[in-house]
């Protein structure tokens, strides 16, 4: 006969549930002695979400052995108190984040490199890859298949809950905390890399007449050469910034 132990899960781990497993304890059987980790991925929750595990009341690390009749309670990323006291389970995000995003998530790359994140997008990079760069340059895995951020070389990530772009850039602001992370117009759009200013006498040769007659300020990107500056589609932006900044709880005063 297999073993059981029961499972709580709390708050935004509720997501990932089915809607008849939400906000009750679950009735998990298996076999030998899984680990807290295995148990929690089985039961469809990504572990890069996963801040503190209590078992039968004690705060545990991923390796714990599942024993017949446990108890496990499983609580989110909580980005706003002392996470020293949450056992270690996550690591501490770097202090400049950085993201490498799925084949899904174009549009949300191009908002974030506006927002000034260092953000990585192919809409043909294999899951592989992404694991590889998350792995080898600390990145920030964002996705919306949780099968990913099941993979253990995987230390950041986020599961993103809605469809809509707008509604994923304040996902990932509000997850990670980065309102005051916030440095608009740093990055190209088009290819992530950084932009640089430049004189108008050297970009003339590929600006249209009406651009070269009304504006003197310009930028390039130093990867891609892509040629940048404030038209009608910075004022865009600038709206859009205005609207990030009223999302922040904080009313943080970093973005101008």
């Amino acid at each position: 006969m297999p073993n059981h132990a029961h499972f709580r899960f709390y708050a935004a781990l509720n997501d990932f549930l089915s809607s008849t497993e939400r906000q009750q304890t679950l009735c998990y059987a298996f076999n030998g002695t899984p680990s807290v980790k295995d148990c929690i991925e089985a039961l469809g929750i990504p572990h890069v979400e996963v801040a503190m595990v209590l078992h039968n009341g004690t705060p545990v690390d991923f390796t714990s052995p599942v024993k017949n009749g446990d108890f496990v309670s499983v609580f989110p990323a909580f980005f706003q108190i002392d996470r020293q006291s949450l056992a270690g389970l996550q690591p501490p995000l770097p202090e400049n984040a950085c993201f490498v995003l799925d084949v899904h998530l174009g549009k949300l790359a191009r908002k974030l490199r506006m927002l000034g994140f260092d953000s990585l997008y192919s809409n043909d990079y294999p899951d592989a890859e992404i694991v590889r760069m998350a792995a080898q340059e600390q990145r920030i895995v964002l996705t919306r298949d949780r099968g990913i951020l099941k993979n253990k070389q995987v230390l950041y990530g986020y599961c993103l809950r809605s469809n809509q772009v707008e509604d994923q850039v304040a996902e990932v602001l509000d997850y990670f905390d980065l309102y005051d992370k916030v440095h608009p117009f740093q990055r190209c759009i088009r290819c992530n890399g950084k932009l640089m200013p430049v004189d108008k006498e050297h970009v003339k040769a590929v600006l249209q007449p009406r651009t070269l007659k009304y504006y003197t300020q310009f930028y390039a990107c130093t990867v891609c050469g892509k040629i940048y500056w404030p038209g009608s589609h910075y004022q865009k932006m600038c709206e859009y910034l205005k609207k990030i900044k009223q999302l922040n709880p904080a009313d943080d005063e970093s973005i101008s």
